[in-house]
């Protein structure tokens, strides 16, 4: 008998990593829209100090995406891309509330009237 083959030893595992991973994450849609589009943090965000340690040295920074560009060319050209206009239409949906989180898990309380049917079937005619 010949060497038994080993194929998809992985189990998927690569798939899960990547998800998992941290490396490329950015602020999320709440932060940004609570936080980051307030207009005084929005300037203080666009008009920030020099800075060594970030790209561009902190001078071209798109809020909506929360990320930094080297130079005024790559901001522009990232403002007429796919995916800051598909950021800035989730941004324009409404962020979730702490109750509607806490509803959608189950904890919050049920705003909902009680289903009451009207006739039961089962009960008996006063006769």
């Amino acid at each position: 008998m010949g060497r038994l083959r080993r194929s998809r030893t992985h189990k998927a595992q690569r798939d899960t990593h990547r998800a998992s991973r941290t490396r490329a994450r950015t602020k999320d849609l709440d932060q940004i829209q609570l936080i980051d589009m307030d207009p005084k943090n929005r300037a203080k965000l666009e008009a920030q100090p020099l800075d060594l340690e970030k790209p561009g040295l902190a001078q071209h920074y798109c809020v909506e995406c929360a990320k930094y560009f080297e130079t005024d060319n790559a901001l522009s050209s990232h403002r007429r891309t796919k995916d800051h206009k598909r950021r800035l239409k989730q941004l324009q949906e409404p962020a979730y509330t702490i109750e509607e989180s806490e509803r959608a898990a189950g904890l919050g309380r049920d705003l909902r009237r009680p289903n009451v049917p009207l006739h039961d079937p089962m009960a008996t005619s006063p006769e």
